[in-house]
């Protein structure tokens, strides 16, 4: 959906059309960080609370007495997800990904608002300077966010296909 408004100036018409693929973009940015950040909490849970409850056994056994070599076994495996989970780093990468998510989510706010809203009223050097802007925002941070992975990206394509970013306002346009 196109957010180019009708009777633009012909000399705006090539920087709102760029301003429109920024807040595309950023729309598809957003929401594939927000899935990411799901997915990584989803991660850290899997991983955490297993860890946590068999390091918890294990010590609770190892105490019970002679039990053999179980104690053993799930010190081991309570490690073993615990290293995992230290090698993965879900929570700092979750963290990340909501920030990125709320940095795009920031980004399609401006640029929905230069497009909608200031375009129209702007003599051509200042809408190059407000588009500049959008994208030097843009291109910092997507040099800062980690790409989200394929199950955030169709996880994020449902969402956007589903309405997940439409506002009711939108709805009667």
């Amino acid at each position: 959906m196109s957010l180019i408004p009708d009777g633009l100036p012909e000399s705006h018409r090539a920087i709102a059309q760029e301003a429109d693929r920024i807040h595309e973009s950023a729309m598809w940015s957003a929401q594939g960080q927000f899935e990411q950040a799901k997915l990584w909490r989803l991660i850290n849970l899997v991983l955490g609370v297993p860890a946590a409850g068999l390091a918890a056994v294990s010590g609770g056994t190892a105490l019970a007495g002679d039990v053999g070599i179980w104690p053993g076994v799930l010190a081991l495996g309570a490690a073993a997800l615990s290293a995992t989970l230290t090698t993965v780093n879900a929570s700092r990468r979750m963290t990340q990904a909501q920030a990125s998510a709320n940095a795009y989510l920031q980004l399609q706010t401006a640029a929905r608002q230069f497009l909608t809203i200031d375009l129209a009223d702007m003599n051509r050097e200042d809408a190059r300077d407000g588009l500049r802007n959008l994208t030097n925002t843009r291109d910092e941070l997507n040099k800062t966010s980690d790409p989200p992975g394929r199950l955030a990206y169709k996880r994020s394509s449902r969402n956007i296909s589903g309405g997940g970013q439409t506002y009711a306002t939108d709805e009667g346009e």
